[in-house]
């Protein structure tokens, strides 16, 4: 399970430092350090693989100092591992889950070139939505860019079926009821029409699941492609579709400052 060096390393030009007195359970410092998930370091606990200081620990409670214990899997030291920061093109079609359950193709499938056992996907994009989704083993700014109070926008391509007028426009800035919520956005400007559909740009501060679809859908339009082209000022750009890069300095440090990080 231990990872091997990436080059694509942080903003700071190599590996993060940890902050000295750390307590977390001891589950959660496998995830912290990038050795596997959370949920994959149960296991290895319950199955009697780890130890803490030379002894061995079977209590998913068991609490360590992540900076200073020594804690071990199958005899090996575990590491803190180089933060990895991608974002992928995704393309229509896929789920973002590492493993589907009906076998359906998931976004995972777009990174086969990169060691991406302990990347997760910030967020999601549903099965139909397609464009920028970002990738990290960095859990700790992953937790901060999903946190509403972060006020990190997320700005959308789409193309509805019809004339998306400024009666349509205004409704959605207003707020939408659906499904007992209220869906807002924050920022609505059309971008092109034609004879029969219209591109729209969407902002919205805090995405609910599907909220955009559900909005237009009240409103009486159907949703025909929908892209995310920006989370924040981190931009798709010209990223061929299913295709993914690294993050460079300048974008991490962005979004590390964004989140209080």
């Amino acid at each position: 399970m231990k990872q091997r060096p990436s080059p694509h390393r942080d903003g700071n030009g190599g590996k993060h430092g940890l902050h000295a007195g750390r307590r977390v359970t001891l589950a959660r410092a496998l995830s912290k350090l990038g050795y596997c998930s959370r949920t994959q370091a149960e296991k290895l606990i319950a199955e009697g693989r780890v130890t803490v200081a030379g002894r061995r620990t079977t209590d998913l409670s068991h609490w360590v100092d992540i900076d200073r214990d020594r804690i071990a899997v199958d005899g090996t030291m575990i590491a803190a591992e180089e933060k990895i920061y991608l974002m992928l093109n995704k393309p229509r079609g896929l789920v973002t889950t590492r493993d589907d359950p009906e076998g359906r193709a998931t976004v995972f499938d777009c990174l086969a070139d990169v060691d991406a056992r302990f990347l997760s996907p910030v967020g999601r994009l549903d099965k139909a939505s397609e464009g920028l989704l970002l990738f990290t083993n960095d859990t700790v700014l992953a937790q901060r860019l999903l946190d509403p109070a972060t006020h990190l926008g997320k700005i959308y391509h789409v193309q509805v079926r019809g004339l998306f007028d400024a009666v349509s426009t205004q409704a959605m800035l207003d707020g939408v009821s659906e499904g007992g919520e209220c869906l807002q956005a924050t920022h609505v400007r059309g971008l092109r029409s034609g004879d029969r559909n219209s591109w729209i740009e969407v902002e919205l501060q805090e995405g609910r699941n599907r909220q955009i679809r559900r909005m237009l859908e009240a409103l009486g339009f159907e949703c025909l492609r929908l892209v995310r082209v920006s989370i924040g000022e981190i931009n798709l750009g010209d990223l061929p579709k299913g295709a993914s890069r690294p993050l460079t300095d300048a974008e991490i440090q962005y979004l590390r400052q964004r989140t209080g990080g």
